[in-house]
């Protein structure tokens, strides 16, 4: 079958070697092998994978001086891909998951060739007993993982980008840094025309976690919060978005410590420039609301 030609990339930050190793592992045991595989070394030297592990397909690595973020890290990798001129469909991935089955790739190819205008396609995140975590599925009220379909969301762990989406939409927002910035792409790629699709099927394996086990998580959480509905909602539902997650978060967070860097993080929000400012039109609002995911929750 002639389909889209496929790169993987992964970012690192160089403090999970055998957990890289193990990823691009399974990466090389693909049916499908990808036309090219880049990792980023996000602030630290990368090893030389290519020979060690026997990679399929032309494998670069590039070496940050200085880390930039999840979004920073993944903007290098899409656009070194896009300097070769040869991917059509990327498949980024966590530097600590792992594809479980052969045929992932495979089965990306499938999707894309079935739907011109799929534009993300998002995976599953399970841990190693299969277990997934009720916020790893992108659908309000829904409990079944196994449940898939066309959503507003997708998670960043484990997913497949359209780099002809990304012309018109424009790539990760790097000075997230860290936390919504999928949001922010998949509001772009929704009010463009774009389709996100959610396909269990195609699984990734990562270790269950919390993200509040990072140290910069309730200030960043709150100023991209502030930031991305900023950027792209339509003014009449920038109060009522941020109302409703203030609400929520004073209800859900426990720490002290935590509400503090959560109020700083959302003055940090208000006070500093959010970037360009385009809003989504209303008729995409109404998409997103009939999908089950209402831009203001």
């Amino acid at each position: 079958m002639v389909g889209p030609r496929i790169a993987v990339a992964v970012v690192t930050m160089g403090n999970r070697p055998a957990e890289v190793d193990a990823l691009l592992e399974s990466v090389a045991k693909q049916d499908l092998p990808p036309t090219r595989v880049v990792i980023v070394g996000n602030g630290c030297r990368l090893p030389e994978f290519a020979d060690r592990l026997s990679l399929p397909g032309e494998v670069t690595t590039i070496d940050l001086d200085e880390n930039l973020g999840c979004p920073g890290g993944r903007n290098v990798g899409l656009a070194r891909l896009r300097a070769f001129g040869d991917v059509d469909v990327v498949v980024e991935l966590d530097d600590d998951g792992l594809l479980v089955d052969a045929d992932v790739l495979r089965r990306v190819r499938d999707l894309y060739v079935a739907d011109d205008r799929l534009g993300i396609v998002g995976f599953r995140i399970a841990d190693e007993h299969g277990e997934t975590q009720r916020r790893h599925v992108p659908r309000v009220g829904a409990r079944d993982p196994m449940e898939g379909g066309y959503v507003t969301g997708f998670l960043g762990g484990g997913h497949a980008l359209s780099m002809a989406m990304l012309a018109e939409t424009g790539d990760w927002p790097a000075e997230f840094f860290f936390a919504h910035e999928e949001t922010d792409l998949a509001w772009r790629a929704a009010d463009a025309g774009w389709r996100i699709l959610y396909a269990p099927e195609l699984l990734l394996q990562h270790p269950k976690t919390s993200p509040a086990r990072h140290a910069i998580y309730y200030r960043v959480t709150a100023r991209n919060r502030v930031w991305l509905v900023r950027r792209r909602l339509p003014l009449a539902l920038i109060p009522v978005h941020l109302g409703i997650w203030t609400l929520l978060t004073l209800v859900r967070t426990r720490s002290v410590a935590g509400l503090r860097a959560w109020f700083g993080g959302f003055v940090e929000g208000v006070r500093e420039s959010a970037g360009e400012r385009r809003p989504m039109r209303w008729r995409t609002v109404w998409r997103l609301t009939r999908l089950g995911r209402p831009p203001v929750i």
